[in-house]
């Protein structure tokens, strides 16, 4: 082999050799931007997943009612607690229908607007606040405007839970929740011949958290506060990505501390998966 021989194959081998590290940054950079468009792809899908359960449909139904003309003196917490609930929630991206001081027929409209509204991918909260009584192993919340003088009055007058729950659960909700704060000695009681403190127990139907201010058939006293105890606590404890039944939970313990376990609330849970509260 020549010199010019020589020179024509190191030339060559030079060339392959810049060629084939061209080829290899084209493959590098290739392999970056298919990196860079799958993690953005997945970032995107990430964000799209998100903003779908942001833009899940959260739906609350606030009752507070305190005007009892058959009450010694109006209650004054379930109206505060009404409010400050409503402004929670509506800060955490729900839909919410405050009613205040609910006759039965307000109470059943609300529920209709409710129901209307309830799609299959629904997170559904219920909130009462006043007076309940249960007859029969059944909780009802009790309107302002109930005229009840016997047992089977409070069928008449009262709005079942279970039957909320039912209506929701037939509306195809995803998720439902309910806090009751009705557990108070109410001004009926010495007119039955027979009566149960509080309320009864209420089964969870599937995938929903019920959160009772206190354990079924017992009784609790107003606390001097704006808000119950139990609203406090619940309001102090819903973190904006805090799920449902920790929030419920935490609130449960509060409670118990903040009374030293003379108000231990009731948590019933059949919860499927978790459910964020916050947007």
């Amino acid at each position: 082999m020549n010199i010019r021989q020589l020179r024509i194959s190191r030339r060559s081998v030079t060339a392959a050799a810049a060629l084939l590290g061209m080829v290899s940054l084209a493959i590098g950079a290739h392999a970056a931007l298919n990196k860079r468009a799958l993690d953005a792809g997945k970032a995107i899908a990430a964000e799209q997943a998100g903003d779908a359960e942001s833009k899940a449909s959260r739906l609350a139904l606030v009752i507070g009612n305190g005007q009892y003309p058959d009450a010694s003196a109006p209650l004054t917490q379930p109206i505060n607690d009404a409010r400050g609930l409503t402004a929670a929630l509506r800060n955490k991206g729900f839909d919410v229908d405050v009613v205040e001081d609910a006759t039965k027929d307000d109470m059943n409209r609300a529920i209709g607007r409710l129901k209307a509204k309830i799609q299959p991918d629904s997170v559904v909260m219920l909130f009462f606040g006043g007076y309940g009584v249960q007859v029969g192993r059944e909780s009802y919340m009790i309107p302002v405007d109930a005229a009840i003088w016997r047992e089977s009055d409070v069928r008449r007058d009262g709005v079942s839970v279970e039957q909320v729950l039912d209506a929701m659960k037939e509306q195809g909700a995803k998720a439902k929740l309910v806090v009751l704060d009705a557990s108070r000695r109410n001004p009926y009681e010495r007119r039955f011949r027979s009566f149960s403190h509080g309320l009864a127990p209420i089964s969870a139907p599937e995938n929903a958290l019920i959160l009772s201010s206190a354990t079924p058939g017992k009784v609790v006293d107003d606390s001097s506060g704006a808000h119950s105890v139990l609203v406090a606590e619940l309001l102090n404890n819903l973190h904006p990505q805090a799920g449902a039944e920790s929030a419920f939970n935490r609130t449960r313990v509060a409670v118990s501390r903040a009374s030293e376990g003379e108000q231990i609330p009731s948590v019933s849970s059949s919860l499927l998966e978790d459910i964020r509260l916050g947007g």
